[in-house]
């Protein structure tokens, strides 16, 4: 019992000045306050996704993410959300290689840091470079949408890329994945007649669906994707700085904890994002 009471600090020396009552430095505290405040406005920001999506007019629907982001790079076809899929994979990947980065500063571990903290950048990167895929992919569209003559809305669903063949020209009526497909001369008739095509998405209106929609998807996602890219100039400072063995020199890599304590962060939100864009 001795031993536990010379352990115990009392609150005169914890609250007295001087010294950190958490234990905690000037700056994780203050990394801390700047999470907790981004994350009330991503917080902010998906609620009101939510708000919008459940506030549409009748009649309206919200698009599906499995068939809003079906492409992979290289690959013809349609891979639902495998891309995004993987993607998300390397993210979360990332993360753990931020953890090891850690854990090697902890040891005073100079190159396991170095590893781990260019393989947490290598991550990164692929991610960001997939996130300009998926935005380039929504952009240029996949499925038309068109407001037929008579006030219906079908979806081109075959033979819009290149030259459109009337013969081969298929039209979904009602949505990309209706049962209920018109193909060859009478689909490419209606098509000539409609009232609007709309390929694609911009911040006026997208093939999707509601212009909500997209609005959402290029702030949010953009957003997020701003966080990462901040990351990963952050994690390359740190790394070059690690490099020169400036932490090792000041016998500590604090700050390999606090880059750490914002890559987490970043990980983390990705999954709300995720959860809301691409599964709901």
């Amino acid at each position: 019992m001795s031993g536990e009471a010379s352990k115990t600090i009392s609150n005169a020396v914890l609250w007295g000045g001087g010294r950190s009552p958490l234990s905690l430095s000037y700056g994780k505290m203050m990394i801390w306050f700047f999470l907790v405040s981004d994350a009330l406005t991503f917080s902010g920001l998906l609620a009101a996704y939510g708000f919008a999506r459940h506030s549409l007019a009748p009649g309206m629907e919200w698009p599906v993410g499995d068939i809003v982001f079906s492409s992979f790079p290289g690959l013809s076809g349609s891979y639902p959300l495998m891309y995004v899929a993987l993607m998300t994979f390397i993210l979360i990947i990332s993360s753990v290689t931020m953890v090891l980065a850690v854990e090697a500063g902890h040891r005073m571990d100079k190159k396991g840091v170095v590893k781990w903290l260019f393989l947490t950048v290598i991550g990164g990167l692929f991610f960001v470079g997939s996130q300009a895929f998926e935005r380039a992919h929504f952009i240029h569209g996949a499925n038309p949408r068109v407001t037929l003559a008579d006030g219906r809305t079908a979806f081109v669903v075959d033979g819009h890329h290149g030259e459109i063949d009337p013969a081969t020209f298929a039209l979904a009526m009602g949505s990309v994945q209706s049962e209920e497909v018109v193909r060859g001369p009478e689909a490419h008739a209606l098509y000539e007649n409609a009232i609007t095509v709309v390929s694609g998405a911009n911040m006026t209106e997208n093939e999707y669906g509601p212009p909500a929609y997209a609005n959402f998807f290029f702030f949010i996602t953009g957003f997020h994707g701003f966080h990462v890219s901040t990351g990963i100039v952050l994690n390359i400072v740190v790394l070059s700085m690690a490099i020169k063995g400036v932490f090792h020199r000041r016998g500590h890599y604090e700050m390999v904890e606090k880059a750490g304590l914002y890559w987490h962060f970043v990980d983390l939100v990705w999954v709300f994002v995720f959860t809301f864009f691409y599964l709901v």
